[in-house]
């Protein structure tokens, strides 16, 4: 160990999409920024494990599996042969590495200063990194060099992993969690799902869309419920319409290894086997070996740090952003976090957090959605008009082939003001931006009847809902 205590502005813990936005937020204002990452390639779950491998994998499976194409042109370009998941990821190595060489290089290039190794709280302000990355196993490093960190400000974003209920015999047989699910060696003639969250349903689809045989099974009733329920209802019915089993209102009373498959007890009495079974039962916070006792920082239910409106925790230096801290938990939210949060620790701005962030479900097909839903516009005595544009309506939506899409618009009544945007569809998750800057100019209807859109183009189903809204203004809306 050495003696020698390094001194920065700013010290990150954990080099996944808050990390690095809190990295180069803080570098940007020519702060002295150091980031500690336990893995040689930086950028967490978002680009190792989660968010760009699961995507890629989606967009390869629509691409070779020809799902579109039997619908749009009557062609099947099913892959006919047995793959490993390996085959479908030679895109997504690309991605993945032009990830690390890009954030890597634009971190050194502000000066910021990163460190490969395990951390632990010292006091409030001093953080020690016992060097070298974790293993394959994610196991912490051997004994090697320790160093110490004093940070001025302190940013956790160590993120989260999955949960792993003990009725599930991880490591007996083909059974997975969301960190390990790319690592199938073949693409399962029949899956598993167990939970219908976020993760759940976007990896059922992506495997569906790849020929395997889907199962979901939630012990709620609702897919997805933090959608508007319009929403929500056609993403289930469009699950179920591609072939994909979903099991409400159970849960497994038992699993393990039968021969060569896995075998599951539901609660109703029905008895599953499947080549492999997916784990999506929810994450917690990696905090537990951070030692923040001794910075003094609480945690709560499944090690979640508690932080402010401006991210910060308990403790006035300490900030946290991005999964540890709990829902959304998306990457695109936990970067905003970060930066609020740099804002506020280093006076720039106040660090005010936009009130409108998008949430994309990567699905098959997309959700997407901004805003209030329409039981949050209910539940405050909103007057509001729908208005609704469907895909197979438009000239973009017809050439593609979807003929379910839609886009949904909720506006204020007495003055017409955007409240809310919902998408299912093809893209939805790039065409809700559209939305989403309309409302954060506090843009009324009339901001799409006045804007001409590129035809053809999904945009235009903005004008249509618009039109479609104000046709019903002197009526009261009916109920969905």
């Amino acid at each position: 160990m050495t003696n020698e205590l390094n001194t920065f502005d700013l010290v990150v813990i954990g080099g996944g999409p808050a990390g690095i936005a809190a990295a180069t937020t803080a570098a940007g204002f020519g702060k002295r920024v150091a980031l500690v990452d336990n893995h040689a390639d930086i950028g967490g779950a978002g680009i190792n494990t989660g968010t760009v491998p699961s995507k890629t994998l989606r967009e390869t499976a629509l691409a070779l599996s020809g799902i579109q194409s039997r619908n749009l042109y009557g062609v099947d370009l099913s892959v006919r042969r047995e793959v490993t998941v390996a085959d479908f990821l030679g895109h997504e190595l690309h991605v993945q590495d032009a990830f690390h060489k890009t954030i890597t290089e634009r971190l050194k290039g502000l000066q910021a200063t990163i460190y490969c190794g395990t951390c632990s709280f010292v006091d409030a302000h001093t953080i020690r990194v016992q060097l070298g990355s974790m293993d394959p196993k994610g196991q912490p490093p051997a004994p090697a060099e320790e160093i110490r960190l004093r940070g001025e400000k302190i940013l956790i974003a160590t993120g989260s992993a999955p949960v792993r209920p003990a009725i599930f015999p991880f490591g007996q047989g083909a059974i997975y969690d969301s960190d390990t699910i790319l690592k199938l060696e073949r693409i399962p003639k029949n899956l598993v799902v167990i939970g219908a969250g976020v993760i759940g349903a976007e990896y059922a689809c992506t495997f569906r869309a790849l020929g395997a045989a889907v199962q979901i099974v939630d012990g709620r009733d609702v897919l997805l419920p933090f959608l508007d329920a319009e929403v929500s209802q056609a993403l289930a019915k469009a699950l179920e319409s591609s072939g994909i089993v979903l099991r409400w209102k159970e849960t497994v009373l038992k699993c393990g290894p039968q021969d060569s498959s896995v075998r599951l007890e539901l609660s109703s009495g029905a008895v599953l086997l499947a080549d492999a079974v997916l784990v999506a039962a929810g994450r917690q916070s990696n905090t537990a070996t951070l030692g923040l006792e001794l910075a003094g920082v609480k945690t709560g239910a499944r090690g979640l740090v508690p932080v402010n409106e401006k991210f910060q925790t308990n403790v006035e230096n300490i900030y946290a952003a991005g999964d540890v801290i709990g829902f959304p938990a998306l990457a695109s939210t936990s970067m905003e976090q970060a930066r609020c949060a740099m804002r506020h620790a280093f006076g720039r701005g106040g660090g005010v957090l936009s009130p409108l962030l998008p949430n994309g479900i990567y699905t098959i097909p997309e959700a997407s959605m901004v805003g209030e839903t329409e039981a949050a516009l209910k539940k405050q005595g909103i007057d509001y008009i729908v208005g609704r544009a469907h895909y197979r309506d438009n000239a973009r939506g017809r050439i593609i082939g979807d003929q379910d899409g839609f886009l949904k618009l909720l506006f204020r009544r007495d003055d017409q003001k955007l409240l809310g945007v919902h998408i299912m569809g093809e893209l939805a998750t790039e065409v809700v931006h559209i939305g989403l800057m309309a409302m954060l100019a506090n843009a009324t209807a009339s901001i799409f009847l006045d804007a001409c859109f590129n035809v053809p183009t999904l945009g235009g189903l903005y004008k249509t809902a618009t039109m479609n809204a104000l046709q019903g203004l002197a009526l009261p809306e009916k109920p969905v």
